[in-house]
């Protein structure tokens, strides 16, 4: 206890590029969070379409989606088709599955002013930007928009 190290101060080279690293580390840190580089939060935009989707399996392994308003069939998709639409609402029934919950409640998807478009589940509190999985799966999901409110397919800020 309270001795000294032997070997002197730290070298200077070692300071210096300590301290270049740290000041990339917080340069990139600023330009990531304000490019919005790597971010995948929830769309922040004002809905300007929206549909609440009931979802249903059918026994030759369709699945029926609907307007949950009334019922009014959005889509079949056949086995085999869509299976970017088919997986992501199955991952979304199975997560209900294993909170305990029904499959009763629609999700909403819901596209935003800013062009992004986001699969909601309000009973779980899950929510996905189709955005980050590229515009060919966002827009296979916008065709289940009324009258067709597709997307710009731009990638969404």
């Amino acid at each position: 206890m309270g001795e000294v190290a032997e070997g002197g101060p730290i070298p200077a080279l070692a300071l210096i590029g300590a301290g270049a690293l740290l000041g990339f580390t917080m340069l990139a840190v600023v330009v990531g969070r304000t490019e919005r580089i790597g971010l995948s939060g929830n769309p922040g935009g004002n809905p300007v379409a929206s549909v609440a989707l009931r979802v249903l399996d059918r026994p030759d392994g369709s699945i029926r989606i609907e307007d949950a308003a009334d019922a009014r069939l959005i889509e079949t998709i056949e086995p085999g088709q869509d299976n970017f639409v088919r997986a992501t609402l199955r991952s979304f029934g199975q997560s209900r599955l294993r909170a305990g919950l029904t499959p009763a409640e629609p999700f909403r998807l819901t596209r935003y002013d800013d062009g992004s478009l986001a699969l909601i589940d309000e009973t779980t509190g899950r929510s996905v930007n189709m955005g980050a999985f590229g515009p060919t799966n966002a827009l296979a999901f916008a065709k289940l928009l009324p009258g067709n409110a597709l997307p710009d397919v731009s990638v969404p800020r």
